[in-house]
């Protein structure tokens, strides 16, 4: 017996190894969510909101580098994984979205609901196909998954609700060999390169996490060339723990040591990086980048030498060209010694920052008179305590903006730990349904979520899928009652706070009743007990701590019109304040 086009693409997705296809349920994925009812190992996991599935699926495919799979039915429910899935373009990981469609018959009529989902779908995946007929299956459905992964991409399967029943005149099993090549770069370029490195004077190292799969080769080139190692946020996971050439991150988010490093060099080396951030880069300096993606080459900063190929193998081929050191230790050390020990000295301050007792001293006192005259726990204690407390191979995932500024400083990616963020598209709302595809795929491992309270709220109803499946997720959120990285960017400008101010619940309420285990901190003595009891919770649970508003990230190189802007945005909000409480306000 011939099987239907559903059973087709269940029975690929059970071969592929996917164990969760994620999404929320309807009409035109009837026939798809009934075969997976009956296909042992492929399980569906229903959500709340597709955005969610879609973010779950990203999450899953960045932690393992397989197919990962989402699906949305016709019009509003594939329109609503629109999100989560440029998460995954732009993170360039696999997924496969099967995406509903009105019948067949009905296409091009505007038939109610009815969206073109090939043009919908346009942009952000590398593929995209609507089934017209059985009998374009399996060969549509390889041809989808083979771009997915081969490209490491979004490709998306639209399935008309009146074809996913109808069975294949011709079936046969579904074929999807896919190879991953290693590439090197030409060997003349490979020379030139290790001329320019083996001339330089101070070397320093940008490295991204396209050099992660080659950590021993790049330390062992950190150590050949005497140079610090400044990591983007994606390549703390993989180069932060046990390394004494590293020197943190760069950018907004980054260090003083980080950015000096970059400046001191007369030379700069990029490994599996595409940082965006012209304005960091330092003007001037003879660059090398090495990226397997050849449009990378050059778009950030001007490239004296691109070489096109793995770090892995491109830096071995490097150190072969490269002078062995000399009995007597060779090359200078002097810079590589100078970043290390200002990174030192910077990672001593944020320490005593992060201090439980910080606020007692006579300096905290002052601070805290000045920004925390609530008393408000300090959003760095916080993250420092998670630190302290979760295990050395949790998973780590954090929303985009001050929660992911606190989680960069304070939280080690040592171990086998790993971290996931909307770090390319820069979205809300995306650490707790990253969490959420995490932890399906390892139950008894840790995944620690750093939750902003903006972007909790925006999809707060995928709380309950945490609590359907059981999942252990631990949702630590930092309830500053504010969209904080708006705030501080409106204030740099010389603008006054306008429109970040949140009217929060109390999350820990909400979430007990919603079934989750809720704990609210508010004093900052209670703070270490918390952390420590919802990390070793045996369910979701969600900690909400109440953060000061106040408390900001000095950017690696503040400028001075960064630190006018911040004074007057200041005197504009105090004299909007006093305003405010006045009879005429």
């Amino acid at each position: 017996m011939a099987r239907t086009v559903a059973r087709v693409i269940v029975d690929a997705l059970a071969e592929l190894e996917v164990r969760q296809v994620f999404g929320v349920v309807g009409d035109a994925l009837n026939p798809l969510t009934d075969a997976i009812r009956t296909t042992d190992g492929v399980e569906w996991v229903g959500c709340r909101h597709e955005e969610a599935a879609a973010f779950a699926a990203s999450a899953q495919s960045q932690l393992t580098g397989r197919l990962a799979v989402c699906m949305g039915t016709v019009g509003p429910g594939s329109v609503h994984l629109l999100n989560g899935l440029y998460d995954a373009a732009k993170s360039h990981t696999p997924v496969l979205v099967i995406a509903g469609q009105v019948p067949l018959a009905e296409l091009g009529s505007d038939y109610f609901q009815e969206v073109d989902n090939d043009a919908l779908f346009s942009d952000v995946a590398v593929f995209r196909a609507t089934i017209t007929s059985p009998g374009q299956l399996p060969l549509l459905l390889e041809t989808a998954v083979r771009n997915a992964l081969g490209r490491k991409g979004v490709a998306v399967l639209t399935v008309p609700g009146d074809i996913g029943e109808q069975e294949l005149p011709d079936d046969r099993p579904s074929r999807f060999s896919v190879t991953t090549p290693t590439t090197r770069p030409d060997e003349d370029a490979v020379r030139a390169a290790a001329g320019l490195l083996e001339e330089a004077e101070r070397v320093t190292l940008l490295v991204g996490r396209g050099a992660r799969e080659a950590r021993d080769q790049v330390l062992a080139l950190a150590d050949r060339l005497a140079a610090p190692m400044v990591l983007t946020l994606k390549a703390k996971e993989g180069f932060e723990g046990d390394n004494p050439y590293q020197v943190g991150q760069t950018g907004l988010i980054g260090n003083p040591a980080a950015a000096a490093a970059l400046q001191d060099a007369d030379t700069l080396l990029l490994l599996g990086t595409d940082f965006p951030y012209r304005d960091w880069y330092p003007e001037g300096r003879t660059v090398v980048q090495v990226d397997t993606e050849p449009t990378h080459i050059g778009r950030r900063v001007p490239v004296e030498i691109g070489l096109v190929g793995d770090v892995g193998a491109t830096v071995r081929d490097l150190l072969a060209h490269l002078s062995a050191p000399a009995p007597d230790g060779g090359r200078d050390r002097g810079h590589l010694e100078k970043s290390v020990r200002h990174f030192a000295s910077w990672r001593e301050g944020q320490d005593r920052l992060a201090a439980p007792g910080h606020d007692k001293g006579l300096i905290g006192r002052v601070r805290s008179a000045l920004d925390n005259r609530a008393h408000d726990i300090r959003p760095e204690a916080l993250a420092a305590a998670v630190d302290r407390y979760a295990a050395d191979d949790a998973v780590f995932t954090s929303d985009t903006g001050m929660a992911t500024v606190w989680l960069s400083r304070f939280v080690e990616m040592r171990g086998t730990r790993r971290l996931l963020g909307s770090y390319n598209l820069g979205s809300m709302a995306n650490a707790m349904p990253h969490a959420l595809g995490a932890q399906f795929l390892d139950r008894d491992r840790q995944v620690v979520a750093f939750c902003g309270d903006g972007g909790l709220s925006m999809l707060l109803g995928d709380l309950m899928t945490l609590r359907t499946y059981d999942l252990p997720v631990t949702l630590v959120v930092f309830d500053n009652r504010r969209l904080g990285m708006v705030k501080l960017e409106q204030e740099q400008s010389g603008l006054p706070e306008f429109g970040t101010v949140l009217d929060n619940p109390d999350f820990a309420a909400v979430a007990t009743a919603l079934g989750l285990t809720g704990i609210r901190v508010t004093d900052p003595a209670e703070l270490d007990e918390a952390v420590r009891t919802a990390l070793d919770v045996r369910g979701p649970v969600l900690l909400d701590v109440v953060t000061n508003p106040d408390e900001i990230a000095v950017p690696a190189k503040p400028t001075v019109e960064q630190g006018w802007g911040f004074a007057v945005a200041k005197m504009k909000e105090i004299v909007r304040s006093h305003g405010d409480d006045s009879p005429e306000g």
